[in-house]
This record gives structure tokens, C-alpha cells and sequence, in this order.
């Protein structure tokens, strides 16, 4: 497979790491908005290329793994290199994705190719393990928590608030809304009950630190939701106390069983991830393999994680994966 990456920062260096695991991938291009001559890849004898030149490499390429941020750049650029290639993205605001794939299929359908969206650990792997939960425990409910740890996307959003300078957003879960559900108590929850939010910024020289604060609380579909705290700090402290991205999370079902519901059960799948953008990139990657394959078998269209079948996802064979991991 000849995969590309479009976006070179922490996503597009974690998928570069990512491809160059797999044995049946080969990375054959790097675009990006900066002047190419300004970025430095980790994969020699490989080129950086300004974005307009994607168009001229429309054979060369398999899969476009799509590395920008949720805000503002997939909404755009997804629709539009789903016309030239298969694609893959990491678009993570949960409430858009329904709005995100109708753009995203009739671009992708028109064109003959594979648009994976929404493709990494939540949503994307804690996605199919709700599925799951809830196709096997009929009666129970999901619950979900991220964290604690550094969210790219709203960290993202929140460097993109007027007068900040950097910034970093962790999230972390309430203890106590934990216990109650792996204890099996089944707690109705709402937003700010189940998580907080911590957001480490670093303001302009001159901003207006209460309207930076105002505008971060009041954001829709990432802080309005949530009891979130606003700490403003220097560059210095930024770099020195939080350089890393390290994230996680819980996915639990609670649910009973039996003629008179007396049995309780609980699934719970749980990450731990040291970095966050180089783990949302391996999973990017395996779901490239993904696109590839379901393209050539003559499929087009967006497609989430929930139409993938396991199997395309590995490089090894139907056999091979019986006999191991069956």
C-alpha cells in the first residue's frame, strides 16, 4: 500500500512512526501548508510536498491519511481529498458526525473511493466497544470516561480562542461517578457529573484574560458542558510542566441477565496511552489498510468504524488469524 499524510504535526509524525511498523505499507509523500523546505520528516529518501500538489499525485497514492484538526480543517479538507483518493480522518466532535459523513459520502461516492472518518480511539475504538457492550447486554447502559489526559481536539480549540498564545486541555474523570458505576449501581449521570475539564493556557501579551476564560467556558459541543477551570500560565511553565500527551479512558456496560434480570455483568475495556497522537495514528493507520482493501473490492462511499469487518484491519491472512487468534 502507498499511503500519504496530509498534516505534519503530532498526528502526521505518529502515523509516519505507524507506517513504517507495518511491513506491507510504504509512506510516499508528506504534504503540508507550511514551505515544504521547513519540515523535516523522520523517513528518508521521502518528500515533502506544498498541498497543491496532491492533485498531480492522484496515482500514486492508495490512502490519504488526513492528519488536520476537527474545528476547522476536516470539515474542509476531507470532502475534498475524498474526490482524489481514499481517505482516512480522526474527526472527533461527536455531535457533527452525522453532518461530517453526509458531506463526506456523496464526495467519496461521486469519485469511486473509500472516506473513513471518525477514526481513532473515541471515537473509533471505545465507538465499537459500545457497540459490542450493547449488542450483548441488551439491557444495561453504557458509560464513558476519558482521561485523565491531554484531549488534541480540545486543546486544539481552545489555541484557536482569540488572544491565546498555546494551550493545553486535560480531561479528567470524577472518582466518584467511576466507583458508582463499576459497582454496578447504574447511576444516571449527566456531562458535569461524570467529568471535569482542566485547560492550561498561555495568553497574548495584552490579551483580555477574562474574555479568553469567558469564551473557553461558554464554547459549544467542547466546554459549556463540563465544570471546566481556566489556569493562565507562562510558556516557560507550559513547556516544563506539560510537553507530554499522554491520554485514556473507560468504556464500561453494566448490565443483568436471566428470567428475572437477577444477574449483573460488567464489560469494561480501558486504554492507557502514553501518547495520545502517535496511538489515534496507529489506529489510523490499521483502518487505511482497511480502506484500501474494501476499495478494491469495489466499495466507495464514507464509512465509520462500525462497517469494518475485524479481519480487514490486520495484515495477516483469514487463515492465519483462525488458526492464532481464533
Amino acid at each position: 500500500m502507498k499511503v500519504a499524510i496530509y498534516g505534519y504535526g503530532n498526528l502526521g509524525r505518529g502515523v509516519e512512526c505507524a507506517i513504517a511498523q507495518n511491513e506491507d505499507m510504504e509512506l510516499v509523500g508528506v504534504f503540508t501548508r507550511r514551505p515544504p523546505e521547513t519540515v523535516k520528516i523522520l523517513t528518508e529518501g521521502v518528500s515533502v510536498y506544498p498541498v497543491e500538489k496532491s492533485v498531480e499525485m492522484k496515482e500514486e497514492i492508495d490512502v490519504m491519511i488526513l492528519c488536520g484538526g476537527s474545528a476547522t480543517d476536516l470539515p474542509v479538507q476531507t470532502p475534498a481529498m475524498a474526490e482524489l483518493f481514499n481517505v482516512v480522518d480522526s474527526f472527533d466532535t461527536h455531535a457533527k458526525i452525522p453532518e461530517h459523513f453526509e458531506a463526506v459520502d456523496q464526495s467519496a461516492k461521486q469519485n469511486g473511493h473509500i472516506a473513513m472518518i471518525s477514526v481513532g480511539w473515541d471515537p473509533g475504538m471505545f465507538s465499537l466497544n459500545r457497540l459490542y457492550g450493547g449488542a450483548v447486554l441488551s439491557d444495561g447502559k453504557d458509560y464513558t470516561f476519558w482521561g485523565k489526559g491531554v484531549s488534541q481536539g480540545h486543546s486544539d480549540a481552545i489555541r484557536r480562542v482569540k488572544g491565546v498564545k498555546d494551550g493545553k486541555q486535560y480531561t479528567v474523570p470524577v472518582e466518584r461517578a467511576l466507583d458508582a458505576v463499576r459497582s454496578g449501581k447504574n447511576p444516571e449521570l449527566t456531562t458535569r457529573e461524570k467529568h471535569l475539564r482542566e485547560c492550561y493556557v498561555v495568553a497574548e501579551e495584552g490579551a483580555d484574560l477574562k474574555q479568553i476564560e469567558t469564551d473557553i467556558k461558554t464554547m459549544p459541543n467542547y466546554f459549556a458542558d463540563y465544570d471546566t477551570t481556566v489556569h493562565f500560565i507562562t510558556q516557560q511553565e507550559l513547556d516544563e510542566q506539560h510537553s507530554g500527551i499522554p491520554h485514556g479512558g473507560f468504556v464500561i456496560r453494566s448490565g443483568r441477565t436471566g428470567k428475572n434480570l437477577e444477574h449483573q455483568h460488567i464489560i469494561e475495556y480501558s486504554l492507557k496511552l502514553d501518547s495520545n497522537p502517535e496511538f489515534t495514528a496507529s489506529v489510523l493507520v490499521a483502518f487505511a489498510r482497511a480502506a484500501y482493501r474494501m476499495n478494491q473490492e469495489g466499495m466507495s462511499g464514507c464509512k465509520t468504524v462500525f462497517d469494518v469487518p475485524p479481519a480487514y484491519l490486520s495484515p495477516k491472512t483469514g487463515a492465519e488469524l483462525r488458526k492464532e487468534l481464533l
